[in-house]
């Protein structure tokens, strides 16, 4: 069973940090020996966000010249290197135990994948893998991966592009691929792919793939988390 938690529009600050409350619990958990069951799959849009994954070295000056677009600059502890996140992009963040699973980081990257690739199929978008991680339609990448696993608890995920602005990555190299480009599902299907509709679809094919269940996050728990959140965040300010 797999709790899903709707975030909606969402800074990227605070979806990390979620993230990390919720892994937290993972690894409190198995520190302790109790066989629990925190498997959460939080979905999102971020605000304008640059972020790089651990191998980056952009120079302060590119970062201050992204920042003048109007957008945020992250540097991150997960795979891959600088892409972007905004309003229009469905972001899937799982937060899961893979030992529930299968305890294997290749078959993780691969599952996410199969994930989109079905979803892309629901759409008539025929879409590929490449020996670059993420999801293809030709030669542009329409869903970007970047995980991190700790005691093989997840976190980042996959930003699969719906209805974004795509001239946004116009000013990097995404994921410092040279050569390839991006694309969205509107952009291929010629229809207006909404996160709102896209949500669905992206369910139900992680359904098939994780070969899980799912139901929505009780409320308790969501208050509990993100007082926790709130409460780091505030004492950080002082």
């Amino acid at each position: 069973m797999v709790k899903i938690w709707n975030l909606g529009l969402i800074s990227f600050d605070t979806a990390l940090k979620i993230q990390l409350a919720i892994a937290r619990r993972h690894l409190d958990a198995m520190m302790k020996g109790i066989d629990a069951n925190y498997d959460t799959l939080l979905l999102v849009e971020h605000k304008p966000v640059y972020t790089v994954g651990i191998r980056d070295d952009t120079p302060k000056e590119e970062i201050m010249r992204l920042r003048s677009l109007g957008a945020e600059f992250r540097k991150t502890n997960r795979g891959g290197l600088i892409t972007f996140h905004g309003p229009g992009q469905l972001v899937a963040y799982p937060v899961i135990n893979l030992k529930h699973f299968k305890t294997s980081v290749k078959w993780y990257v691969n599952s996410l994948e199969e994930t989109v690739i079905k979803m892309c199929e629901e759409l008539g978008v025929k879409s590929n893998r490449s020996p670059h991680t993420g999801v293809w339609v030709g030669d542009n990448k329409v869903a970007a991966i970047g995980i991190h696993a700790s005691r093989y608890v997840t976190t980042h995920g996959i930003a699969v592009n719906c209805d974004n602005d795509l001239s946004w990555f116009e000013h990097i190299v995404p994921c410092g691929i040279e050569d390839k480009g991006v694309t969205s599902l509107t952009k291929e299907t010629g229809v207006v792919c909404s996160i709102d509709k896209m949500t669905p679809i992206f369910l139900t094919t992680f359904k098939k793939v994780f070969d899980c269940q799912y139901e929505e996050l009780d409320m308790d728990t969501q208050k509990e988390i993100l007082g926790s959140v709130y409460k780091k965040l505030i004492v950080q300010t002082i």
